[in-house]
């Protein structure tokens, strides 16, 4: 539900608002449930084909250490880094590191020390921390994603169509099913896909990028 804010309840795993997908839509209180159904089943088959993780929430990396300074994260974009703390030889998580150790920025960072925001993000830290230190990984905890109603405008569209494509399918009750067909002298249907096309358009870009 919305806060007044443009923001839904963060309990609904959506790249968009619930209201949003109910006003478009012009749905009433009384398909909630299948709404929400939808638009969570929408915004998980997303983050599976663009393998990533879309949703704004709280990620846990523990990154192998080998004396590279720059270290991926795993999501993006990053919103903010909550901890960081040093792994030791045995795999016991030691210090929490200060902040004036460590940045992280886009991998594509630009002269002016901006990038792109949908773009994978590196965690710089000082060479000061290897210098006698052993420690074999980092811990790095981080916020990345996007936050309901403030996703890009192709990919919250691609999230409303998949989500209300979904709705169409099962208020239809032919879920798997696009059509009638002919074939071998009588009547079959077509298997669909489990994306649309254009739903797969509009999400190329944030298909999980490597550097």
């Amino acid at each position: 539900m919305s806060n007044g804010t443009g923001v839904q309840n963060p309990s609904l795993h959506s790249l968009i608002p619930l209201e949003d997908f109910k006003a478009i839509l012009g749905l009433d209180d009384r398909e909630d449930a299948l709404s929400r159904f939808c638009l969570t089943t929408a915004t998980f088959t997303i983050e599976q084909y663009c393998k990533r993780r879309l949703f704004l929430k709280k990620h846990f990396d523990r990154i192998e250490f080998h004396g590279d300074l720059f270290l991926p994260l795993g999501e993006y974009p990053v919103r903010e880094m909550l901890a960081v703390y040093i792994v030791g030889a045995f795999g016991e998580t030691g210090e929490l590191l200060e902040p004036d150790f460590y940045r992280i920025i886009p991998d594509l960072e630009t002269e002016t020390g901006e990038g792109p925001e949908d773009m994978p993000y590196s965690l710089s830290i000082s060479p000061a921390l290897n210098r006698g230190r052993g420690f074999s990984a980092v811990k790095a905890v981080y916020r990345a994603g996007y936050a309901p109603g403030k996703a890009p405008a192709d990919l919250a569209s691609a999230c409303l169509e998949l989500a209300a494509w979904n709705m169409s399918r099962y208020r239809g009750r032919r879920i798997g099913m696009t059509g009638n067909i002919r074939g071998n002298g009588k009547d079959g249907e077509h298997l669909e896909a489990s994306i649309p096309e254009n739903v797969r358009q509009l999400l190329e870009p944030y298909r999980r990028r490597t550097i």
